[in-house]
């Protein structure tokens, strides 16, 4: 399986299942994004997942730089990861793969 497929098979459900998720949500994204930093113990892990988004984005980057892309060939699953965190990674993964692959 290569890792694209594999990108691709996570992608899917997870984006129907944040999508129905926000259909169906109560409040609004930004109002749940401050509920959760109120508290510390949830703003830990909202700290560490924006964390792990930052690192996600450098390497978008950096696989975009390997393949002489431009910055706005990178950007939509830039905008896409601040928002939706692992929706950016796991497109980018899905449609451009990495750069060894495209080598390969």
């Amino acid at each position: 399986m290569t890792l694209r497929l594999l990108a691709l098979t996570l992608l899917v459900p997870f984006a129907a299942y944040t999508g129905w998720t926000l259909m169906n949500a109560e409040q609004s994204l930004v109002a749940f994004g401050l509920e959760l930093m109120a508290r510390p113990d949830t703003a830990q892990v909202v700290i560490d997942l924006y964390l792990m988004a930052g690192l996600g984005c450098c390497w978008m980057v950096s696989d975009n730089y390997c393949r002489r892309g431009t910055w706005i060939s990178v950007l939509p699953y830039l905008l896409l990861t601040t928002v939706f965190v692992s929706l950016g990674p796991l497109l980018y993964l899905a449609i451009r793969g990495v750069s060894s692959e495209r080598q390969a």
